[in-house]
Protein backbone atom coordinates (compact mmCIF):
# COMPACT_ATOMS: atom_id res chain seq x y z
CA UNK A 1 0.00 0.00 0.00
CA UNK A 2 1.14 3.01 -0.67
CA UNK A 3 1.85 5.24 2.56
CA UNK A 4 0.09 8.55 2.78
CA UNK A 5 -2.51 9.78 5.17
CA UNK A 6 -5.88 7.96 5.78
CA UNK A 7 -9.17 9.91 6.21
CA UNK A 8 -11.64 8.89 8.85
CA UNK A 9 -15.06 10.14 8.47
CA UNK A 10 -18.49 9.10 11.38
CA UNK A 11 -21.59 9.80 11.97
CA UNK A 12 -23.21 8.70 15.14
CA UNK A 13 -26.43 7.33 13.60
CA UNK A 14 -27.45 6.52 10.17
CA UNK A 15 -30.12 9.25 10.41
CA UNK A 16 -27.26 11.70 11.25
CA UNK A 17 -25.68 10.57 7.95
CA UNK A 18 -28.28 12.18 6.06
CA UNK A 19 -28.39 15.75 8.15
CA UNK A 20 -26.34 17.96 9.55
CA UNK A 21 -22.65 17.40 9.23
CA UNK A 22 -22.99 14.17 6.30
CA UNK A 23 -20.55 11.94 5.66
CA UNK A 24 -20.06 13.33 2.31
CA UNK A 25 -19.55 16.39 3.97
CA UNK A 26 -16.73 15.36 6.35
CA UNK A 27 -15.22 13.66 2.97
CA UNK A 28 -15.28 16.77 1.33
CA UNK A 29 -13.63 19.24 3.85
CA UNK A 30 -10.68 16.63 4.60
CA UNK A 31 -10.07 16.47 0.67
CA UNK A 32 -9.98 20.10 0.66
CA UNK A 33 -7.52 20.24 3.45
CA UNK A 34 -5.48 17.49 1.86
CA UNK A 35 -5.28 19.96 -1.30
CA UNK A 36 -4.17 22.65 0.64
CA UNK A 37 -1.60 21.04 2.84
CA UNK A 38 -0.04 18.86 -0.21
CA UNK A 39 -1.20 15.94 1.33
CA UNK A 40 -2.71 13.03 -0.04
CA UNK A 41 -5.26 10.33 1.32
CA UNK A 42 -4.73 7.28 0.45
CA UNK A 43 -7.64 5.27 2.44
CA UNK A 44 -10.86 6.36 3.83
CA UNK A 45 -11.99 4.96 6.70
CA UNK A 46 -15.95 5.22 7.63
CA UNK A 47 -17.84 4.44 10.84
CA UNK A 48 -21.75 5.25 12.08
CA UNK A 49 -20.84 4.42 15.61
CA UNK A 50 -21.50 6.78 18.89
CA UNK A 51 -17.79 7.80 20.12
CA UNK A 52 -19.58 7.69 23.66
CA UNK A 53 -18.24 4.11 23.99
CA UNK A 54 -15.27 2.39 23.06
CA UNK A 55 -14.88 -0.16 20.83
CA UNK A 56 -15.54 0.94 17.01
CA UNK A 57 -14.29 -1.39 14.97
CA UNK A 58 -13.22 0.70 12.08
CA UNK A 59 -11.53 3.29 14.32
CA UNK A 60 -9.48 0.72 15.71
CA UNK A 61 -8.22 -0.87 12.68
CA UNK A 62 -7.06 2.21 11.58
CA UNK A 63 -5.31 2.56 14.82
CA UNK A 64 -3.50 -0.71 14.26
CA UNK A 65 -2.32 -0.06 10.81
CA UNK A 66 -0.80 3.04 11.75
CA UNK A 67 1.07 1.49 14.14
CA UNK A 68 2.31 -0.77 12.29
CA UNK A 69 3.73 1.71 9.84
CA UNK A 70 0.71 1.12 6.93
CA UNK A 71 0.06 4.77 6.42
CA UNK A 72 1.56 8.28 7.86
CA UNK A 73 -0.98 9.85 9.81
CA UNK A 74 -4.97 10.42 9.78
CA UNK A 75 -7.19 13.03 8.97
CA UNK A 76 -10.11 13.47 10.88
CA UNK A 77 -13.05 16.21 10.39
CA UNK A 78 -13.00 18.13 14.14
CA UNK A 79 -11.42 16.95 17.17
CA UNK A 80 -15.39 15.80 18.39
CA UNK A 81 -14.96 12.87 15.14
CA UNK A 82 -11.78 11.15 16.47
CA UNK A 83 -12.51 11.05 20.40
CA UNK A 84 -15.61 11.64 22.46
CA UNK A 85 -14.24 9.95 25.31
CA UNK A 86 -11.19 10.23 26.81
CA UNK A 87 -10.18 6.97 26.57
CA UNK A 88 -10.01 7.24 22.79
CA UNK A 89 -8.42 10.73 23.25
CA UNK A 90 -5.21 9.38 25.47
CA UNK A 91 -4.62 6.35 22.82
CA UNK A 92 -4.67 9.28 20.21
CA UNK A 93 -2.21 10.60 22.35
CA UNK A 94 -0.04 8.12 22.75
CA UNK A 95 0.13 7.76 18.90
CA UNK A 96 0.89 11.82 18.58
CA UNK A 97 4.01 11.07 20.80
CA UNK A 98 4.96 8.21 19.08
CA UNK A 99 5.16 10.95 15.83
CA UNK A 100 2.50 9.51 13.84
CA UNK A 101 0.90 12.79 12.27
CA UNK A 102 -2.79 13.81 13.03
CA UNK A 103 -4.70 16.30 11.72
CA UNK A 104 -8.06 17.76 11.97
CA UNK A 105 -9.56 19.79 9.20
CA UNK A 106 -11.83 21.89 11.12
CA UNK A 107 -8.94 23.04 13.76
CA UNK A 108 -6.10 23.15 11.83
CA UNK A 109 -3.77 22.32 15.11
CA UNK A 110 -0.15 21.97 15.12
CA UNK A 111 -0.61 19.14 17.43
CA UNK A 112 3.49 19.10 17.44
CA UNK A 113 3.51 22.40 19.34
CA UNK A 114 2.57 22.53 23.11
CA UNK A 115 -0.12 25.07 22.89
CA UNK A 116 -1.51 23.46 19.47
CA UNK A 117 -1.86 19.94 21.84
CA UNK A 118 -3.02 21.26 24.72
CA UNK A 119 -5.85 23.14 22.63
CA UNK A 120 -6.27 19.48 21.15
CA UNK A 121 -6.49 18.85 24.72
CA UNK A 122 -9.18 20.90 26.03
CA UNK A 123 -11.51 20.42 22.72
CA UNK A 124 -11.54 16.31 23.80
CA UNK A 125 -12.03 17.52 27.41
CA UNK A 126 -15.28 19.78 26.35
CA UNK A 127 -16.08 17.05 24.20
CA UNK A 128 -16.21 14.35 26.50
CA UNK A 129 -18.19 16.37 28.76
CA UNK A 130 -20.92 17.36 25.81
CA UNK A 131 -21.27 13.46 25.25
CA UNK A 132 -21.65 12.85 29.37
CA UNK A 133 -23.75 15.33 29.60
CA UNK A 134 -25.81 14.17 26.43
CA UNK A 135 -26.26 11.03 28.22
CA UNK A 136 -26.91 12.03 32.05
CA UNK A 137 -30.11 14.31 30.15
CA UNK A 138 -31.56 11.72 27.86
CA UNK A 139 -31.35 9.15 30.85
CA UNK A 140 -33.79 11.79 32.39
CA UNK A 141 -36.09 12.51 29.65
CA UNK A 142 -35.83 8.38 30.05
CA UNK A 143 -36.52 8.00 32.82
CA UNK A 144 -39.22 11.26 32.82
CA UNK A 145 -40.82 9.22 30.35
CA UNK A 146 -41.28 5.89 32.35
CA UNK A 147 -42.51 7.86 35.50
CA UNK A 148 -45.57 9.21 33.30
CA UNK A 149 -46.02 4.92 32.45
CA UNK A 150 -44.75 5.67 28.67
CA UNK A 151 -42.50 3.21 27.48
CA UNK A 152 -39.43 5.04 25.70
CA UNK A 153 -38.96 1.87 23.52
CA UNK A 154 -40.37 0.24 20.26
CA UNK A 155 -43.42 -1.12 20.96
CA UNK A 156 -43.56 -5.26 21.56
CA UNK A 157 -46.11 -7.36 19.52
CA UNK A 158 -48.96 -6.63 20.29
CA UNK A 159 -48.54 -2.59 20.15
CA UNK A 160 -48.53 0.14 17.97
CA UNK A 161 -46.58 3.26 18.42
CA UNK A 162 -48.04 6.41 18.49
CA UNK A 163 -44.59 8.48 18.48
CA UNK A 164 -42.32 10.10 21.71
CA UNK A 165 -44.21 11.05 24.82
CA UNK A 166 -47.44 9.23 23.66
CA UNK A 167 -48.26 5.32 25.36
CA UNK A 168 -48.61 2.91 22.88
CA UNK A 169 -51.86 1.84 21.74
CA UNK A 170 -53.55 -2.11 20.97
CA UNK A 171 -52.63 -3.23 18.00
CA UNK A 172 -56.00 -4.44 16.38
CA UNK A 173 -54.60 -7.65 14.51
CA UNK A 174 -51.41 -8.61 17.10
CA UNK A 175 -53.07 -7.62 20.36
CA UNK A 176 -56.06 -10.47 20.11
CA UNK A 177 -53.70 -12.75 19.50
CA UNK A 178 -50.98 -12.51 21.89
CA UNK A 179 -54.02 -12.16 24.07
CA UNK A 180 -55.03 -15.56 23.11
CA UNK A 181 -51.01 -16.73 23.46
CA UNK A 182 -51.84 -16.48 26.94
CA UNK A 183 -55.21 -17.61 27.58
CA UNK A 184 -54.14 -21.35 25.33
CA UNK A 185 -50.75 -21.28 27.27
CA UNK A 186 -51.68 -21.38 31.04
CA UNK A 187 -54.24 -24.36 30.15
CA UNK A 188 -51.54 -26.49 29.69
CA UNK A 189 -52.44 -27.63 26.45
CA UNK A 190 -49.38 -26.21 24.69
CA UNK A 191 -45.71 -25.84 25.40
CA UNK A 192 -43.52 -23.06 23.95
CA UNK A 193 -42.56 -24.61 20.43
CA UNK A 194 -46.09 -25.77 20.08
CA UNK A 195 -47.79 -22.41 20.80
CA UNK A 196 -45.11 -20.81 18.79
CA UNK A 197 -46.37 -23.06 15.41
CA UNK A 198 -50.00 -22.45 17.19
CA UNK A 199 -49.74 -18.35 16.92
CA UNK A 200 -47.83 -19.03 13.44
CA UNK A 201 -50.80 -20.49 11.57
CA UNK A 202 -53.34 -18.14 13.90
CA UNK A 203 -50.73 -15.52 11.97
CA UNK A 204 -48.98 -13.64 14.65
CA UNK A 205 -46.05 -12.20 12.99
CA UNK A 206 -42.77 -10.52 14.30
CA UNK A 207 -42.47 -6.44 13.75
CA UNK A 208 -40.16 -7.39 11.25
CA UNK A 209 -42.93 -10.10 9.57
CA UNK A 210 -40.78 -12.98 11.12
CA UNK A 211 -42.49 -16.40 11.83
CA UNK A 212 -42.85 -16.00 16.17
CA UNK A 213 -40.35 -18.46 17.51
CA UNK A 214 -39.80 -20.19 20.78
CA UNK A 215 -38.06 -18.00 22.17
CA UNK A 216 -40.25 -15.00 21.31
CA UNK A 217 -43.45 -17.00 22.37
CA UNK A 218 -41.26 -16.96 26.19
CA UNK A 219 -40.50 -13.43 25.71
CA UNK A 220 -44.17 -12.50 25.38
CA UNK A 221 -45.68 -14.96 27.82
CA UNK A 222 -42.79 -13.26 30.31
CA UNK A 223 -43.24 -9.41 29.59
CA UNK A 224 -45.27 -7.95 32.43
CA UNK A 225 -46.09 -5.21 29.49
CA UNK A 226 -49.34 -6.90 28.28
CA UNK A 227 -50.68 -6.99 31.82
CA UNK A 228 -49.99 -3.16 32.52
CA UNK A 229 -46.36 -2.88 34.02
CA UNK A 230 -43.45 -1.88 32.61
CA UNK A 231 -40.10 -3.58 33.42
CA UNK A 232 -36.37 -2.41 32.54
CA UNK A 233 -34.28 -5.40 32.15
CA UNK A 234 -31.32 -3.26 32.89
CA UNK A 235 -31.82 -2.71 36.11
CA UNK A 236 -34.86 -4.41 37.24
CA UNK A 237 -36.79 -1.05 37.41
CA UNK A 238 -40.48 -1.42 37.34
CA UNK A 239 -43.06 1.15 36.28
CA UNK A 240 -47.04 1.53 36.42
CA UNK A 241 -47.86 1.62 32.77
CA UNK A 242 -50.22 4.04 31.39
CA UNK A 243 -51.15 1.71 28.02
CA UNK A 244 -53.79 0.00 28.04
CA UNK A 245 -52.73 -4.02 29.31
CA UNK A 246 -53.95 -6.86 27.24
CA UNK A 247 -54.26 -9.55 29.61
CA UNK A 248 -55.34 -9.39 33.88
CA UNK A 249 -52.76 -9.64 36.22
CA UNK A 250 -54.27 -12.64 37.26
CA UNK A 251 -53.83 -14.39 33.93
CA UNK A 252 -50.43 -13.36 33.84
CA UNK A 253 -49.45 -14.49 37.12
CA UNK A 254 -50.98 -17.72 36.23
CA UNK A 255 -48.74 -18.17 32.97
CA UNK A 256 -45.35 -17.33 35.12
CA UNK A 257 -46.66 -20.33 37.40
CA UNK A 258 -46.55 -22.37 35.02
CA UNK A 259 -43.40 -21.45 33.16
CA UNK A 260 -41.87 -21.63 36.59
CA UNK A 261 -43.04 -25.46 36.44
CA UNK A 262 -45.18 -24.48 39.45
CA UNK A 263 -47.98 -25.84 37.35
CA UNK A 264 -46.82 -29.16 35.39
CA UNK A 265 -48.72 -29.49 31.87
CA UNK A 266 -50.29 -32.43 30.32
CA UNK A 267 -49.18 -34.26 27.64
CA UNK A 268 -47.40 -36.60 29.71
CA UNK A 269 -47.31 -40.49 28.58
CA UNK A 270 -49.06 -41.38 31.61
CA UNK A 271 -51.76 -39.17 32.62
CA UNK A 272 -52.55 -40.23 35.86
CA UNK A 273 -55.19 -37.92 37.55
CA UNK A 274 -53.50 -37.29 40.44
CA UNK A 275 -49.75 -36.36 38.88
CA UNK A 276 -47.89 -34.02 40.74
CA UNK A 277 -51.16 -33.54 42.93
CA UNK A 278 -49.97 -35.65 46.02
CA UNK A 279 -47.11 -35.11 48.24
CA UNK A 280 -45.73 -36.86 51.05
CA UNK A 281 -46.64 -35.46 55.05
CA UNK A 282 -43.33 -37.52 55.78
CA UNK A 283 -40.69 -35.83 53.55
CA UNK A 284 -42.80 -33.54 51.81
CA UNK A 285 -41.97 -35.02 48.59
CA UNK A 286 -44.19 -35.52 45.53
CA UNK A 287 -45.83 -38.84 44.75
CA UNK A 288 -45.07 -40.40 41.68
CA UNK A 289 -48.05 -42.08 39.89
CA UNK A 290 -46.62 -45.65 38.55
CA UNK A 291 -48.92 -48.51 36.68
CA UNK A 292 -48.29 -52.32 38.54
CA UNK A 293 -50.62 -55.23 37.35
CA UNK A 294 -53.51 -53.44 36.13
CA UNK A 295 -53.96 -51.04 39.05
CA UNK A 296 -52.07 -47.31 39.58
CA UNK A 297 -50.02 -46.46 42.48
CA UNK A 298 -48.52 -43.57 43.84
CA UNK A 299 -45.13 -43.84 45.89
CA UNK A 300 -42.49 -41.67 47.61
CA UNK A 301 -39.09 -42.78 46.20
CA UNK A 302 -37.36 -41.25 49.49
CA UNK A 303 -35.44 -43.93 51.24
CA UNK A 304 -36.47 -44.97 54.73
CA UNK A 305 -39.76 -43.00 54.06
CA UNK A 306 -42.59 -44.39 56.19
CA UNK A 307 -45.02 -43.77 52.53
CA UNK A 308 -44.51 -46.47 50.24
CA UNK A 309 -47.55 -46.27 48.36
CA UNK A 310 -51.31 -45.85 48.12
CA UNK A 311 -53.30 -47.17 45.24
CA UNK A 312 -55.10 -44.59 42.95
CA UNK A 313 -58.77 -46.19 44.33
CA UNK A 314 -58.20 -44.66 47.70
CA UNK A 315 -57.01 -41.54 46.71
CA UNK A 316 -60.52 -41.40 44.08
CA UNK A 317 -62.47 -42.46 47.24
CA UNK A 318 -60.73 -39.47 49.71
CA UNK A 319 -61.88 -36.69 46.78
CA UNK A 320 -65.19 -38.15 46.73
CA UNK A 321 -65.54 -37.89 49.76
CA UNK A 322 -64.31 -34.32 49.86
CA UNK A 323 -66.87 -33.26 47.38
CA UNK A 324 -69.87 -34.90 49.09
CA UNK A 325 -69.11 -32.55 51.91
CA UNK A 326 -69.56 -29.34 49.93
CA UNK A 327 -72.55 -30.75 47.89
CA UNK A 328 -75.79 -28.61 48.67
CA UNK A 329 -79.30 -30.50 50.12
CA UNK A 330 -82.60 -28.86 48.63
CA UNK A 331 -82.98 -26.83 51.74
CA UNK A 332 -79.37 -24.98 51.34
CA UNK A 333 -79.90 -24.81 47.71
CA UNK A 334 -83.53 -23.57 47.56
CA UNK A 335 -81.89 -20.57 50.55
CA UNK A 336 -79.00 -19.58 48.79
CA UNK A 337 -80.55 -19.12 45.82
CA UNK A 338 -83.62 -16.72 47.67
CA UNK A 339 -80.34 -15.17 48.96
CA UNK A 340 -78.68 -14.81 45.40
CA UNK A 341 -82.00 -13.30 44.73
CA UNK A 342 -81.99 -10.59 47.22
CA UNK A 343 -78.58 -10.01 46.77
CA UNK A 344 -79.24 -8.83 43.20
CA UNK A 345 -81.85 -7.14 43.86
CA UNK A 346 -79.26 -4.58 45.47
CA UNK A 347 -76.62 -5.10 43.13
CA UNK A 348 -76.04 -1.39 42.96
CA UNK A 349 -75.45 -0.93 46.65
CA UNK A 350 -73.19 -4.17 46.55
CA UNK A 351 -71.12 -2.23 43.31
CA UNK A 352 -70.70 0.51 45.33
CA UNK A 353 -69.45 -1.28 48.35
CA UNK A 354 -67.09 -3.30 46.29
CA UNK A 355 -65.66 -0.36 44.05
CA UNK A 356 -65.07 1.89 47.03
CA UNK A 357 -63.42 -0.65 49.04
CA UNK A 358 -61.27 -1.47 45.92
CA UNK A 359 -60.42 2.47 45.85
CA UNK A 360 -59.33 2.28 49.31
CA UNK A 361 -56.91 -0.52 48.90
CA UNK A 362 -55.82 1.09 45.94
CA UNK A 363 -54.93 4.64 47.80
CA UNK A 364 -53.46 2.23 50.50
CA UNK A 365 -50.67 0.57 47.98
CA UNK A 366 -49.98 4.39 46.80
CA UNK A 367 -49.04 5.09 50.03
CA UNK A 368 -47.28 1.78 50.51
CA UNK A 369 -45.34 2.67 47.04
CA UNK A 370 -44.89 6.52 48.20
CA UNK A 371 -43.01 4.66 51.60
CA UNK A 372 -41.07 1.77 49.71
CA UNK A 373 -39.76 4.95 47.50
CA UNK A 374 -38.45 7.44 50.91
CA UNK A 375 -36.82 4.16 52.24
CA UNK A 376 -35.40 3.37 48.96
CA UNK A 377 -33.98 7.04 49.12
CA UNK A 378 -32.74 7.29 52.40
CA UNK A 379 -30.65 3.79 51.20
CA UNK A 380 -32.36 1.73 54.04
CA UNK A 381 -32.49 -0.66 51.13
CA UNK A 382 -30.64 -1.63 47.90
CA UNK A 383 -31.72 -0.90 44.73
CA UNK A 384 -32.55 -4.82 43.92
CA UNK A 385 -34.86 -4.80 47.33
CA UNK A 386 -36.43 -1.95 46.20
CA UNK A 387 -37.47 -3.17 42.62
CA UNK A 388 -38.70 -6.26 43.87
CA UNK A 389 -40.90 -4.75 46.44
CA UNK A 390 -41.94 -2.00 43.85
CA UNK A 391 -42.95 -4.70 40.96
CA UNK A 392 -44.92 -6.88 43.78
CA UNK A 393 -47.14 -3.55 45.08
CA UNK A 394 -47.52 -2.74 41.05
CA UNK A 395 -48.92 -5.92 40.40
CA UNK A 396 -51.45 -6.08 43.66
CA UNK A 397 -52.23 -2.69 42.50
CA UNK A 398 -52.45 -3.97 38.74
CA UNK A 399 -55.24 -6.96 40.13
CA UNK A 400 -57.47 -4.19 42.01
CA UNK A 401 -57.53 -2.14 38.89
CA UNK A 402 -59.03 -5.23 36.95
CA UNK A 403 -61.49 -6.26 39.35
CA UNK A 404 -62.60 -2.90 39.12
CA UNK A 405 -62.63 -2.19 35.69
CA UNK A 406 -64.86 -5.49 35.85
CA UNK A 407 -67.26 -4.03 38.52
CA UNK A 408 -67.35 -0.38 36.13
CA UNK A 409 -68.62 -2.56 33.37
CA UNK A 410 -70.35 -4.88 34.96
CA UNK A 411 -67.85 -8.35 33.44
CA UNK A 412 -68.64 -9.68 37.01
CA UNK A 413 -70.08 -9.21 39.95
CA UNK A 414 -70.18 -9.87 43.20
CA UNK A 415 -73.50 -11.98 43.03
CA UNK A 416 -72.02 -13.68 40.17
CA UNK A 417 -69.51 -14.86 41.59
CA UNK A 418 -71.65 -16.54 44.11
CA UNK A 419 -73.65 -18.49 41.66
CA UNK A 420 -71.10 -19.58 39.90
CA UNK A 421 -69.47 -21.19 43.04
CA UNK A 422 -72.55 -22.70 44.90
CA UNK A 423 -72.94 -23.93 41.19
CA UNK A 424 -69.52 -25.50 41.46
CA UNK A 425 -70.20 -27.24 44.56
CA UNK A 426 -73.65 -28.52 43.97
CA UNK A 427 -72.16 -29.73 40.68
CA UNK A 428 -68.76 -30.88 42.34
CA UNK A 429 -69.31 -34.69 42.71
CA UNK A 430 -71.26 -35.03 39.71
CA UNK A 431 -68.23 -33.30 37.44
CA UNK A 432 -65.60 -35.63 38.99
CA UNK A 433 -67.44 -38.51 38.20
CA UNK A 434 -67.51 -37.37 34.37
CA UNK A 435 -64.52 -35.75 34.15
CA UNK A 436 -61.24 -37.01 31.72
CA UNK A 437 -58.16 -37.07 33.66
CA UNK A 438 -56.93 -33.28 32.98
CA UNK A 439 -60.75 -32.12 34.29
CA UNK A 440 -60.03 -34.04 37.30
CA UNK A 441 -57.16 -32.48 38.24
CA UNK A 442 -57.99 -28.56 37.52
CA UNK A 443 -61.37 -29.45 39.91
CA UNK A 444 -59.51 -31.01 42.83
CA UNK A 445 -56.65 -28.16 42.06
CA UNK A 446 -59.53 -25.57 42.38
CA UNK A 447 -61.17 -27.12 45.88
CA UNK A 448 -58.68 -27.67 47.53
CA UNK A 449 -55.28 -26.48 49.25
CA UNK A 450 -53.02 -29.31 50.07
CA UNK A 451 -53.32 -32.91 49.72
CA UNK A 452 -51.52 -34.98 51.62
CA UNK A 453 -50.80 -39.09 52.35
CA UNK A 454 -49.64 -40.31 55.23
CA UNK A 455 -49.16 -43.84 55.54
CA UNK A 456 -52.29 -45.23 53.74
CA UNK A 457 -54.45 -42.33 54.76
CA UNK A 458 -55.04 -39.80 52.17
CA UNK A 459 -55.59 -36.05 53.60
CA UNK A 460 -56.73 -33.46 51.55
CA UNK A 461 -57.58 -29.45 53.24
CA UNK A 462 -59.90 -27.41 51.45
CA UNK A 463 -59.73 -24.34 49.96
CA UNK A 464 -61.54 -21.29 50.96
CA UNK A 465 -64.41 -20.69 50.82
CA UNK A 466 -65.07 -24.63 50.21
CA UNK A 467 -64.08 -25.22 53.68
CA UNK A 468 -66.64 -23.01 55.44
CA UNK A 469 -69.27 -25.22 53.17
CA UNK A 470 -66.92 -28.14 54.30
CA UNK A 471 -67.82 -27.12 57.99
CA UNK A 472 -70.72 -25.78 58.26
CA UNK A 473 -71.68 -28.46 60.88
CA UNK A 474 -69.38 -27.62 63.97
CA UNK A 475 -68.53 -29.39 66.96
CA UNK A 476 -69.45 -27.58 69.98
CA UNK A 477 -66.88 -27.13 72.81
CA UNK A 478 -65.45 -30.45 71.60
CA UNK A 479 -68.45 -32.15 73.01
CA UNK A 480 -69.26 -35.59 72.69
CA UNK A 481 -70.81 -36.35 69.33
CA UNK A 482 -73.05 -32.75 70.39
CA UNK A 483 -73.56 -30.96 67.32
CA UNK A 484 -74.39 -27.14 66.80
CA UNK A 485 -75.76 -26.67 63.25
CA UNK A 486 -75.57 -22.73 62.30
CA UNK A 487 -78.21 -21.97 59.58
CA UNK A 488 -78.18 -21.80 56.67
CA UNK A 489 -78.48 -17.97 56.42
CA UNK A 490 -75.39 -18.21 58.54
CA UNK A 491 -73.09 -19.68 56.33
CA UNK A 492 -74.40 -17.99 53.25
CA UNK A 493 -73.11 -14.96 55.19
CA UNK A 494 -70.17 -16.32 56.16
CA UNK A 495 -69.27 -17.24 52.74
CA UNK A 496 -70.44 -13.43 51.16
CA UNK A 497 -67.84 -12.15 53.68
CA UNK A 498 -65.08 -14.33 52.24
CA UNK A 499 -66.11 -13.07 48.70
CA UNK A 500 -66.06 -9.66 49.75
CA UNK A 501 -62.48 -9.33 50.46
CA UNK A 502 -59.67 -8.55 47.66
CA UNK A 503 -58.26 -11.72 48.59
CA UNK A 504 -61.51 -13.95 47.59
CA UNK A 505 -62.55 -11.65 44.91
CA UNK A 506 -59.20 -12.93 43.04
CA UNK A 507 -59.31 -16.17 44.07
CA UNK A 508 -62.53 -17.06 42.53
CA UNK A 509 -62.32 -15.03 39.61
CA UNK A 510 -59.37 -16.63 38.09
CA UNK A 511 -61.11 -20.08 38.02
CA UNK A 512 -64.47 -19.15 37.10
CA UNK A 513 -64.62 -15.90 35.61
CA UNK A 514 -61.50 -16.05 33.51
CA UNK A 515 -61.50 -16.69 30.32
CA UNK A 516 -58.25 -18.98 30.55
CA UNK A 517 -59.92 -21.72 32.66
CA UNK A 518 -59.95 -25.03 30.55
CA UNK A 519 -62.98 -26.17 32.03
CA UNK A 520 -66.47 -24.46 30.95
CA UNK A 521 -68.78 -24.91 34.33
CA UNK A 522 -71.81 -22.63 33.16
CA UNK A 523 -71.63 -23.97 29.56
CA UNK A 524 -71.90 -27.35 30.75
CA UNK A 525 -74.69 -27.64 33.73
CA UNK A 526 -76.05 -23.94 33.17
CA UNK A 527 -76.81 -21.06 35.56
Amino acid sequence: MEKGHFGYIRVSTPKQGERGVSLVEQRDAINRYADRRGLRVVRWFEEQETAAKRGRPVFAEMLKLLRTGRGSGMIVHKVDRSARNLSDWAELGTLIDEGIDVRFANEDLDLRTRSGRLTADIQAVVAADYIRNLREESKKGIYGRLKQGIYPLPAPIGYLDQGAGKAKIADPRAAPLVRLAFEQYVTGTYNLESMSAFLGRMGLRTKRGGTVRKNTVAAILRNPYYAGTIRIKRNGAVFRGAHVPLVPMSLFDAVQDRLDGKVRSDGWSHAFPFRQLLHCKHCGRILTGERQKGHVYYRCHTAGCRTKGIREEVVVAAVKGKLDAIALNDEERQCFRAKLVDLGANLASVQDSEANAIVLQTKQLRTRLDRLTDVYLDSHIDEEAFNRRKESLLREERALNDRLAAIRTGATTLPDRMHEFFELAENAPKMHNSADPAERRLLLETVSSNRMVDGRIVVITLAPPFSLLEKRTDILHGGPQRDTVRTVSDVFDEILRWFAEPKGKSQMTDFMSSSHSDLSYRGRYGK
